[in-house]
């Protein structure tokens, strides 16, 4: 194991102290970055050749947004999936997912190569396995593929699509599926990576073009590297604990853009560690993989 970025080697691209960062995806289409403050509900759009930052706000709280094949973005958000103009902020429910659950609402959410957009939720209130995971397809229909979720978070597959990986934040870990593309279909669920208390929570999650999982330590203060076995290649450190997420892009896929949160933290903590809530990046000397749109 070898730390392949120090906290001093992290740059920092935008200092938003956003409450939750969370969902960062490139959209290749435009050369920006998407990502979200997850409880004010913001959708961020931050273009790195200008510099330039463009934000809407839909309404309710937002686990993540991702670009459409067609143009536009899709976001999940407490009601579920929907549609986003980015000019106004307007949300077009598509798929009121848990609608009616009061406590429930969605959180992170990934498309497969086939355009199905994966999203899952979790309770407010923190009820052991309330949530759950869906899988919305092309035409808004949708289904729910895995019940009994504590903390739905990070989504991610293998280069040639044969493994989904996915983090219960609550369970502490990692697991992988077999996957059937055609279907959309996972099976065979079993434990890949398990963590200790210290290593905090399991939060977002990428893969790199080489297999390897790239996990958010949400309190953890890092993100870190994993092969495809479920051991430790190595770490990002970061100079604030609570890394949420993290995602590839540029133009050749080799920044690690990494969304962090000051959610709960006290006047104390925030002195600690000022940069918390903000966006870094970082390059930490391999590729990812282009980030699939959603096709409805």
């Amino acid at each position: 194991m070898s730390n392949l970025v120090q906290a001093d080697e992290v740059e920092l691209v935008l200092d938003l102290h956003a409450d939750i960062g969370e969902g960062p995806t490139w959209d290749a289409a435009t050369g920006t970055l998407v990502f979200v403050d997850s409880t004010p509900g913001r959708i961020y759009r931050y273009d790195p050749s200008s510099g330039g930052l463009s934000s809407v706000r839909v309404g309710q709280a937002v686990g993540a947004a991702i670009p459409r094949r067609n143009g536009g973005l899709v976001a999940a958000v407490r009601d579920g999936i929907g549609l986003v103009d980015e000019t106004s902020g307007a949300l077009e429910l598509i798929a009121p997912i848990e609608a009616g659950i009061a406590d429930n609402r969605m959180n992170d959410a990934k498309c497969d190569s086939r355009g199905r957009l994966w999203a899952g939720t979790f309770s407010t209130s923190f009820t052991r396995n309330a949530g759950a995971l869906y899988r919305i397809n092309p035409d808004h229909s949708y289904a729910r593929v895995v019940p009994g979720v504590f903390i739905s978070n990070g989504i991610a597959w293998s280069p040639d699509e044969k493994f989904m990986y996915y983090n219960d934040s609550g369970s502490r870990g990692v697991d992988v599926f077999d996957y059937d593309i055609d279907e959309g279909v996972p099976a065979n669920r079993r434990r890949l990576i398990t963590f200790d208390r210290a290593d905090g929570l399991p939060d977002g999650m990428t893969v790199d073009a080489e297999g390897h999982l790239w996990v958010a330590h949400f309190r953890g203060g890092a993100v870190r590297r994993y092969r495809p076995d479920g051991t430790l290649a190595g770490t990002v450190k970061l100079p604030v604990s609570q890394v949420a997420s993290c995602t590839f892009g540029g133009a050749d896929l080799r920044d690690l853009y990494i969304t962090t949160a000051t959610h709960t933290m006290n006047a104390e903590q925030l002195r600690r560690e000022p940069l918390s809530g903000a966006l870094f990046r970082c390059r930490p000397g391999v590729a990812g993989l282009p980030a699939n749109p959603y096709a409805g």
